[in-house]
């Protein structure tokens, strides 16, 4: 029987699982793997550009996996368990990754299967950055329409294998040019620096919790503009001369080897000229649709890949009016490091937890994607 009459979504669980412990910058490549025997000559320019000095690898110093990413996903969300709530009470689990453990079965098939819960609906967005806020939007109208009383949404990411030294066949030699302008940087080993591992969920509910704080989902606004852009991020294929991807599939096995197709891949000359100005262009069409002053949120949660972009965030959408003062920003960038799909939710997760919410606060959370530039906006108010 299906509650027609819901009207609020309320987020009333969230946790995290991060592995292993945390990895600080002058140990990355103990994990990771040198070049040639050697250290990274751009590494810490990179590094000081994207302003992250610890995160986590599923790996251990050898480079062997340590958990796989249904297993990071499956610890996140046991955390959402107890005091009322069990694996078995779960209506919908929806999970979203960049980094699925494999092409078949999905991710979120993978997950139910290794949390042993009962038999339930299950989806696995696909893309990067925002699979996870696409987790979040299908739970968040499931649970509106009345179809689930509860969802279970993650975000997770298993990166550092994609990114270990012995997927690459050369180091990036144009360290000169990294100082004039970072986004050279990003070409060949920005992803490298800046990507970590991890799992965040949450816990979608029709009601609100009645012992403590919970966040009402006022809005989810989600728009792809892969129409205005050619593609910025890739893996599993190789950019043609006109723009477009030749999937791997379509490669022979050498063509695979020599090219480090499933390595991630960034065309920075794409990511300088959109990634941020899509990003402000939206909130703009969002604040006049929705009555809604950005500005007068109490915290914003962006979603960055790099502190490098802080600045012309302010700059854009200082551009399109819809810019939000410093003191409103609430990030853990440089602690956790680019977690993908999860990092918005373990923004959130460590804000819920952190005893500076109380009732009446407005969240404005924020994540773009560059794979082929979509951008995701969510307002929350707490109750």
């Amino acid at each position: 029987m299906f509650d027609t009459n819901n009207k609020s979504v309320y987020i009333t669980r969230l946790s995290k699982f991060l592995p292993n412990d945390p990895v600080m910058n002058e140990d990355m490549e103990d994990f990771l793997g040198y070049f040639k025997g050697e250290r990274s000559r751009s590494k810490n320019i990179i590094l000081r550009n994207n302003g992250i000095k610890s995160r986590y690898y599923a790996l251990d110093r050898s480079g062997k996996s340590t958990h796989t990413n249904y297993e990071l996903t499956s610890e996140a969300i046991k955390g959402l368990t107890g005091d009322g709530f069990a694996l078995t009470d779960i209506d919908l689990l929806a999970c979203g990754t960049t980094s699925p453990d494999h092409l078949l079965p999905s991710h979120a098939s993978m997950v139910q299967g290794h949390l042993g819960c009962n038999p339930v609906e299950v989806i696995s967005p696909a893309g990067s950055c925002n699979s996870g806020m696409l987790a979040l939007k299908y739970g968040y109208l499931s649970v509106l329409s009345g179809f689930s009383k509860n969802v279970v949404c993650s975000g997770s990411e298993k990166i550092s294998t994609w990114i270990q030294s012995k997927n690459f066949s050369e180091e990036v030699e144009r360290l000169e040019q990294l100082g004039e302008n970072p986004y050279l940087a990003f070409e060949k080993e920005f992803l490298r620096w800046m990507l970590s591992d991890g799992a965040s969920a949450v816990l979608l509910q029709n009601k609100p919790n009645s012992n403590k704080l919970s966040l009402t989902i006022d809005w989810i606004e989600i728009r792809s503009y892969a129409n205005e852009a050619k593609t910025c991020m890739s893996a599993g294929a190789i950019y043609k001369e006109n723009g477009g991807l030749i999937p791997w599939r379509d490669l022979s096995q050498e063509e695979q080897m020599n090219n480090s197709v499933f390595t991630l891949r960034q065309d920075t000359r794409v990511l300088e000229r959109h990634i941020t100005k899509f990003g402000a262009w939206f909130l703009a069409e969002i604040a006049q649709k929705r009555n809604f002053i950005p500005a007068g949120t109490d915290y914003f949660l962006p979603h960055m890949s790099s502190e490098f972009f802080r600045k012309i965030i302010k700059k854009d959408s200082r551009e399109y009016g819809v810019e939000i003062p410093d003191e409103k920003w609430f990030t853990n960038l440089y602690k956790v490091g680019n977690v993908g799909s999860a990092s918005v939710f373990l923004m959130l997760e460590e804000l819920y937890n952190s005893g500076k919410l109380k009732a009446g606060d407005t969240i404005l959370a924020m994540v773009p994607e560059s794979a082929r530039f979509s951008y995701a906006y969510m307002h929350l108010t707490v109750v």
